[in-house]
C-alpha cells in the first residue's frame, strides 16, 4: 500500500498527502513494523503488555475472525468495549477488513443501545463481558444483528433468541485463537467510510457521525506531532476513553502514528485509579478533562511532582478554568494545554501551545484548520465580538447517518459548525463563551456562564460550579449558580453572600449570580461536560 507523505512549506499549514488507495488500519500498524518497532511495547493494559508485533498479530486475527463470521466490506459492527488491548485489536481489525466499526459509549443505558442498534442496522456486536447485561434484553429485537461476540467472557454463552436475531454469543478469545495471524488489507480508498462515532446526544438523539479512512492519520499529523511533539520516546495515558473522539486519538491514532507506548485503563478514571497509573507507568503525556483535573487536585492522595514523569498535559471537553490550570502547573511544573475538538471534527483543531499558554483561552488554530466566528446572520463578526465558531479542515466527518436535515445544518459547505460561542482577543487568542444555547443575556448584554464559573472556582471553598439563566419576578434573566464545595466546607447563606461578593470583585457587577444553590454533584455527560440543561429544568 502506498505511504503517505507530509510537506510543510514555510509560512503555510502542513500538507498531508494521502494516497487514493489507503487503509487506515494497515498504515497505523504496519508503519511501526517497517520502522523496526516490532519488539517495542505498544500497549499496557490491566492484564499485561503487548508489543507492536503482538498488536499486528491481534489485528490480523480479529480481521480474520470477523471475515470468518461472514461480515463483508462496508457492513457495520457495533463495538462497546472497555479500554483493554482488545479494543484496538477489534477496531483496527475491522477497518483492515473493510468492515466499519462503530465505537459506542460504555456508560449508556439499554434504551440507548437499542436505539443505536436500530439506527445503525449493525450486523455484529462486539462487547466486553461486563457490559453484556445491558444488551441482553434487546438482542432478539434486531433482525439485522447476526453475531454477538463477547470479549473477556470465556466460552460461548446461550443468548436471547428471536427470528433473525443473534442466538448465541461467540467468544472473542476463541475466535482469535483459531484465526490466522496473516491478513491482506481490504482494498479501501482514503475516502471510503472507515468508522463511526455517535455524538453525545446532548441536543437530541445521538447522531451516527461517519468518518473516512483519511481522517485518523490527519489528526496525528496536524495536532499530535507539531503541537504535542509526540514521538516514539513518549508514554501516553488518557483518562478519556477510546470510544470518545478525544480518547481515540489520544490512545490509538496518536501513539500508533509515531510508535509511542500507551497505557490503557478499563476502570473509571477516579483520582486513585489515575494516580496509580501515573506513578506506576510514568507516562510523559496525560490527557484529561477539566472536571477530572479539579478532582485530582482536590484529592488527599495527590502525588508529589517528583513522583511523576509528565512533560505535557492536555484538556478538552469543556473550557479549562484558569484557576485549575494555575494550580496544576504550580504542583507539577507542567502546563495543561487547553484545546477544543468535536466528534464531527474528530480531534482538537484549536489549542494552546507548549510555552505559549494563555490562561482562560483555548489558544489559537491548529495549523491545517481554518476558523471563523460568525453572527446570527452567518456573517463574520468583528474582532472582540461574540459569535459561533466554525471550522474548515480535512478531518470533518462525511455527515450524519440517515439524517439529511441535521447534516445540512451542521456541515455548511466546507465549514462545520461547533455550536460554541467564542470571541478573539487582541492577541489572536480564542476565548470560549459557552455553548450557543447556554449564553445568557443580562440587561441586554451577553454573559458567558463559563466566565462566571471560572470566577467562582477561584474561591478556596469551591470545587466546581455551573451557571445557568433564571428569570426573576419581573421575568428578566439573571445568572444562577450551582456550586459543589470542597471537602470540609458547608453551604450556608453567609457563604453564598461571600461567593457573590467574590464574583463582583472579579467581574463586571451585572455578571454576579443572584442565586446560589449548593449541591453534592453536578450533572454531567460521560465525557465530563456539565449538563446545564438539567440544571435549567430545576430553576
Amino acid at each position: 500500500m502506498p505511504s503517505l507523505s507530509t510537506a510543510n512549506h514555510q509560512g503555510s499549514a502542513p500538507q498531508i498527502r494521502i494516497p487514493r488507495d489507503y487503509n487506515a488500519a494497515h498504515d497505523l500498524v504496519e508503519r511501526n513494523l517497517a520502522a523496526g518497532r516490532a519488539g517495542k511495547i505498544a500497549y499496557i493494559d490491566d492484564a499485561g503488555s503487548y508489543t507492536f508485533g503482538d498488536l499486528a498479530e491481534r489485528v490480523n486475527r480479529c480481521a480474520n475472525a470477523l471475515a470468518g463470521l461472514g461480515f463483508r466490506a462496508e457492513e457495520r459492527v457495533l463495538l462497546c468495549h472497555l479500554d483493554t488491548i482488545d479494543f484496538p485489536a477489534v477496531f483496527l481489525g475491522a477497518i483492515k477488513a473493510g468492515i466499519v466499526p462503530i465505537a459506542v459509549n460504555t456508560l449508556l443505558t439499554t434504551a440507548d443501545y437499542d436505539y443505536m442498534l436500530r439506527d445503525s442496522r449493525a450486523r455484529g456486536l462486539v462487547v466486553s463481558a461486563p457490559l453484556l447485561p445491558a444488551f441482553a434484553p434487546i438482542l432478539s429485537k434486531h433482525a439485522h444483528l447476526s453475531h454477538v461476540v463477547v470479549s473477556g467472557g470465556g466460552e460461548a454463552l446461550s443468548g436471547a433468541g428471536g427470528e433473525g436475531a443473534a442466538r448465541e454469543h461467540s467468544s472473542l478469545a476463541a475466535l482469535m485463537a483459531a484465526a490466522s495471524t496473516s491478513f491482506a488489507a481490504a482494498e479501501t480508498t482514503c475516502d471510503d467510510v472507515c468508522f463511526w462515532l455517535y455524538s453525545s446526544g446532548s441536543t437530541g438523539s445521538p447522531k451516527g457521525t461517519v468518518h473516512s479512512h483519511a481522517s485518523l492519520i490527519q489528526t496525528a499529523e496536524l495536532y499530535a506531532r507539531p503541537i504535542l511533539g509526540l514521538s516514539a520516546n513518549d508514554v501516553v495515558f488518557s483518562a478519556a476513553k477510546l470510544f470518545f473522539a478525544y480518547g481515540l486519538g489520544n490512545s490509538l491514532t496518536f501513539p500508533l502514528a509515531v510508535g509511542a507506548t500507551t497505557v490503557l485503563m478499563a476502570e473509571r478514571p477516579t483520582p486513585p485509579a489515575v494516580f496509580s497509573r501515573l506513578k506506576k507507568h510514568q507516562p510523559t503525556i496525560f490527557y484529561g478533562v477539566p472536571t477530572l483535573y479539579a478532582a485530582l487536585l482536590a484529592h488527599a492522595e495527590l502525588p508529589r511532582r517528583d513522583e511523576l514523569a509528565l512533560r505535557c498535559c492536555t484538556s478538552a471537553g469543556e473550557a479549562l478554568p484558569a484557576e485549575i490550570a494555575r494550580r496544576w502547573s504550580e504542583r507539577f511544573g507542567v502546563d495543561i494545554l487547553d484545546g477544543i475538538g468535536s466528534t464531527e471534527m474528530l480531534h482538537i483543531f484549536l489549542s494552546n501551545r507548549p510555552g505559549a499558554v494563555r490562561a482562560s483561552t483555548t489558544g489559537q488554530p491548529v495549523p491545517g484548520y481554518e476558523l471563523r466566528i460568525v453572527g446570527d446572520d452567518g456573517a463574520p463578526v468583528t474582532r472582540g465580538e461574540v459569535g459561533e465558531l466554525q471550522i474548515k479542515g480535512p478531518t470533518a466527518a462525511m455527515g450524519y447517518w440517515n439524517n439529511r436535515d441535521k447534516t445540512r445544518d451542521m456541515f455548511q459547505g466546507p465549514w462545520t459548525r461547533s455550536g460554541d460561542k467564542y470571541t478573539i482577543d487582541a492577541d489572536g487568542y480564542y476565548v470560549y463563551c459557552g455553548r450557543s444555547d447556554d449564553m445568557l443575556k443580562v440587561g441586554g448584554i451577553y454573559v458567558s456562564p463559563v466566565e462566571v464559573e471560572s470566577a467562582l472556582i477561584t474561591h478556596a471553598a469551591v470545587l466546581e460550579a455551573a451557571v445557568v439563566g433564571r428569570a426573576d419576578h419581573e421575568k428578566l434573566v439573571k445568572p444562577q449558580a450551582y456550586v459543589v464545595l470542597k471537602a470540609g466546607h458547608q453551604g450556608s447563606p453567609a457563604l453564598a453572600d461571600e461567593l457573590r461578593q467574590h464574583v463582583k470583585e472579579r467581574l463586571a457587577p451585572y455578571k454576579y449570580p443572584r442565586w446560589i444553590e449548593f449541591i453534592d454533584e453536578l450533572p454531567k455527560t460521560a465525557t465530563g461536560k456539565i449538563q446545564r440543561f438539567k440544571l435549567r429544568s430545576r430553576t
